[in-house]
Order: C-alpha cells, then structure tokens, then sequence
C-alpha cells in the first residue's frame, strides 16, 4: 500500500533520489517540423503538456512563452515558439478534442499560449485539481511527484535563458521531465483512485 501526505513535506523533498526524462527528446525549430511532430502526437490518446518562460527580473516586467513541451510516454517535443511563433497545427492540437491534455497550472498556460495566438483549449486536465480526489492538497509539480513517487524533480534550470540560439541538454532534459512527469502522475492517480491502495497521512497540527 502507498503512502501518501495530505501535504508533504519540503524538507523530506530535498532527501529524495533526482528523477528526469531518458527518452527522446526533439526540438523543434521550423513550421515543418512543428506539422510533422502534431501528425505524430495525434495518435496519442492524451499528452502531457507544459511551458516555459524567460525569466524577465525587471517588476511587472514579461517574456513571452518561449517554448511549449509535449510529451508522450517515451517522446517530448520541445517546440521552440520563440523561433517559429505559434503555427496553425499546434493550435488545432490545442484546440481539438482529441487527444487529452495533461497538465499543471494549465490556467497560466493557456494565457501565456494565447498572448502569440488566440485559441480555445479542449479536453484538458488540470493536475492540481484531479489529485484532490486523492485527498492530496499539494500544487507544485515537484512536490506532487515527490509525493505520489518519492523522486525528486529538480528544479535548477527554471530560471535558465530559454530563448537561447541553442538549448542545452540540461534545459532539454529539464524541459521535457516536467511535460512527461505531469503523464506519470495522471497515470498513478487513475491508479490509485481506482484501486484504493493507498493510505493518506493528513497534516499534522502544531501543538
């Protein structure tokens, strides 16, 4: 049986082994790549779905998104929106119902996402309100995968330059576990929620 906390805690994260993405992961750069990567995600029944922003340290200052992850178990596209804007194929990707999209703070998303182009998403699932149903009151991804996996996520590249001519391979890597983790943890909490195996430790009160 799985043990899971109502919220975990942070100083039991920083213990945990790292986790990241092994498989494949391919940037895409050209309006062309982008069609031949959205033909292929298609056939996927859901995808896991996340963004990322250069980091603009100036107040109320804002980048535009520059890059959109999606990812499949064993694949993640890294579409460089910076390079190419927003093509007409990933907003019909966003947009249509099939396949289901997976992610995390997708309210936010959406709204950077629509700041190069105007669209409606569809079928998606909003991971901070699905593992509610587990009972499980954590936001962050790397606390919810620290809690339904016990691995850690790391977060050092967040703050990196995502608009850089050339994306290192610790920015891939980063950028592509946090689309396939939001999957993973769709995945187990089907699991879980079907199968009941799981004890839930509820918060503990100071005294």
């Amino acid at each position: 049986m799985k043990t899971l906390f109502e919220k975990i805690d942070k100083r039991l994260v920083v213990e945990l082994p790292k986790v990241q993405f092994e498989g494949r992961v391919i940037v895409i750069q050209s309006e062309g790549e982008a069609r031949k990567a959205v033909d292929y995600l298609q056939t996927f029944p859901r995808l896991g779905i996340d963004t990322e922003t250069r980091p603009n340290f100036k107040p109320g200052g804002m980048n535009p998104v520059a890059l959109l992850q999606v990812a499949t178990p064993d694949t993640c596209f890294l579409f460089r929106l910076n390079q190419i804007g927003l093509p007409a194929c990933v907003i019909r990707l966003l947009s249509e119902k099939a396949p289901q999209k997976i992610g995390l703070s997708l309210n936010d998303d959406w709204t950077q996402l629509r700041r190069r182009a105007d669209f409606k998403p569809s079928n998606y699932i909003e991971l901070q309100d699905y593992v509610k149903r587990l009972g499980v009151a954590d936001m962050s991804l790397q606390k919810l995968y620290a809690n339904l996996f016990g691995q850690k996520i790391s977060k050092n590249q967040r703050l990196s330059n995502w608009e850089a001519d050339v994306l290192s391979e610790a920015q891939r890597r980063y950028a592509a576990t946090d689309a396939w983790a939001c999957l993973k943890l769709f995945d187990e909490i089907n699991r879980l929620l079907t199968t009941r195996d799981y004890r839930l430790i509820p918060i503990q009160e100071e005294s």
